[in-house]
């Protein structure tokens, strides 16, 4: 991305694209202007987008808080979101080629099979499932006691903040990715702000939103979006009484920043911000199919250059002579595999001063540590060695992230010693284990899993991380430094809408003022109480 702030008259004039506020798409309030760059051919594409002022933002918080108040008394909410959110899903598809074509040339990731076959269907489905979560309705979870005749249920909170991340410019995307789905399917308007690497991308969604809004019949202010803002101004935003939860997802810098000010304004902040998400593998998974962990350890680290949030960032081993043959052969696939493209220059610079980092706190650069020059944002695939005794002297060094092709691998000389690494660790997104097919490595697999499942939010077994399934079992989340509340998911539906929920408490209140789902004579016949312990439909 390159920015320019704003100097004279003329360029005020400048065609910057508009924003989208209150329902319609109008000239912002910039204070500066900035257009993403191609990645793979390194020159600035054309379309000039604008750097929001405080007058911007405060127009789509007074449009969101209006909305938010439309919403709740809206006959059959549920029913005009799901439609919403399918009308939604059905013109991104009808848009497929424009949609993924802006975000190829934006990121540099594959057409197809990745933005195309992957992501964009996977995009889709969520928002659909988003609607069958808004009218099936388990997410509110009815709570009735009659004898005391108090009852509860979980509410929309209010105006939403969603910031998506660089790396999934569909299926993460601030105006149509999982928090987005989420924070509707509650019954949340959403201030949506792009990500600048690709803001085409997030333009053409946002068009297509706001199409099925007012389609559908949401109320203007429902679906909003900037593009970029000041920092100072994200902090007066969140600070604002009006917004009343941010879901985040990018580096764990911004994310504590924009933390810490949720913190003191007492907002909820969901953000998925940093994760190394180690892999253990065990000497008897290593006789077995060294071949082939080598090949599926590799191809998840470098997949899509490294720039995901679940890419294996740590490899612990035991010490042995399978261990030093496997090594070998990952560390040869890191130098013949062709390096990918980097996002940005930016993340470049990061990926090779992390690597930097690494090396000079005294592990071993095993291959790679460099850039490589020409037009496209790329750098050497990194391979990094370390012992274990060296990582338990520095542990949080050796746990920084290198978002991006590179991975460090810790050589532990004993099974003790290989659980003080695992007990060393910070929360990850993910923690896996490979071992044996037969009972050689159930002893240890035991020990092991007991020190890695506390500190991850998803446990896989003979599995690599990379690949998040969207189904109501999973856990996209994670103790922090991996999300910044360990009990959400911001993947899988019903469970993620929780985050952007508040609990209603009605005491003796009058049958025909209570919610529908706290009646007794409900519309739609269904119910959902708590009996036994256990979550029920039921009629009453």
């Amino acid at each position: 991305m390159t920015t320019r702030v704003l100097e004279n008259a003329n360029d005020l004039k400048r065609s910057a694209h508009p924003v989208l506020i209150a329902g319609e798409w109008r000239a912002s309030a910039q204070i500066a202007i900035f257009q993403s760059r191609d990645p793979r051919a390194g020159h600035l594409l054309p379309d000039v987008y604008p750097v929001s002022g405080w007058d911007d933002i405060e127009a789509a918080l007074a449009s969101a808080s209006r909305a938010a108040v439309v919403l709740r008394g809206l006959p059959n909410a549920e029913n005009v979101i799901a439609a919403f959110l399918e009308g939604y899903a059905k013109r991104i598809e009808e848009e497929a080629e424009r949609i993924t074509a802006a975000a190829a040339a934006e990121t540099a990731l594959p057409l197809t099979p990745r933005l195309k076959d992957v992501e964009l269907p996977r995009t889709t489905g969520q928002l659909r499932q988003a609607a069958h979560a808004a009218r099936e309705g388990s997410w509110l979870r009815p709570t009735i006691d009659t004898q005391t005749g108090i009852r509860s249920c979980l509410a929309p909170i209010g105006p939403v903040w969603v910031l998506g991340p660089n790396n999934f410019p569909l299926a993460f995307n601030g105006i149509a990715g999982g928090d987005f789905a989420a924070a509707i399917a509650a019954g949340n308007p959403v201030i949506a702000k792009a990500h600048p690497l690709h803001p085409s991308t997030s333009r053409l969604l946002a068009e297509l939103a706001n199409e099925a809004a007012a389609a559908a019949g949401l109320p203007p202010g429902t679906i909003q979006m900037v593009y970029d803002m000041r920092p100072e101004d994200g902090f007066r935003m969140i600070a604002d009484a009006r917004l009343k939860a941010v879901g985040f997802t990018g580096s764990r810098s911004a994310g504590l920043k924009l933390k810490n000010a949720a913190d003191a304004a007492g907002k909820k902040f969901f953000g998925e911000m940093s994760s190394i998400n180690p892999v253990v593998i065990l000497p008897g998974a290593l006789a077995e199919s060294l071949d082939a962990i080598v090949t599926q350890l590799t191809s998840s680290i470098l997949a899509a250059t490294g720039q995901m949030c679940t890419k294996p960032g740590l490899v612990c081993l035991l010490k042995g002579e399978d261990t030093e043959h496997f090594i070998g052969k990952v560390s040869l696939q890191f130098k013949t595999m062709p390096p990918g493209v980097l996002f940005s220059e930016t993340e470049r610079l990061s990926l090779l001063r992390v690597v930097d980092l690494l090396h000079q706190g005294g592990a071993e650069l095993l291959t790679g540590g460099g850039n490589i020059p020409g037009v496209a944002i790329s750098a050497q695939n990194s391979l990094l060695r370390v012992s274990a005794a060296q990582f338990l002297r520095n542990t949080a060094l050796f746990q920084t992230e290198a978002f991006g092709n590179a991975s460090l691998i810790v050589v532990a000389d004993s099974l003790a010693e290989l659980r003080n690494v695992l007990a060393a660790l910070h929360g990850s997104l993910t923690g896996s284990i490979y071992s044996s097919k037969s009972d050689a490595d159930d002893a240890a697999y035991e020990e092991l899993a007991a020190d890695l499942r506390p500190r991850v939010g998803r446990f896989l077994n003979d599995k690599m991380p990379t690949g998040v399934a969207v189904t109501a079992a999973m856990n996209h989340g994670g103790p922090f430094p991996a999300t910044s509340e360990p009990h959400f998911t911001s993947v899988g539906l019903p469970a993620a809408i929780l985050r952007f929920t508040q609990l209603e408490c009605f005491d003796n209140v009058r049958e025909q003022r209570l919610p529908l789902c706290l009646r007794r004579e409900n519309p739609t016949g269904k119910m959902w109480r708590l009996i036994d312990g256990c979550w029920t439909q039921a009629r009453f």
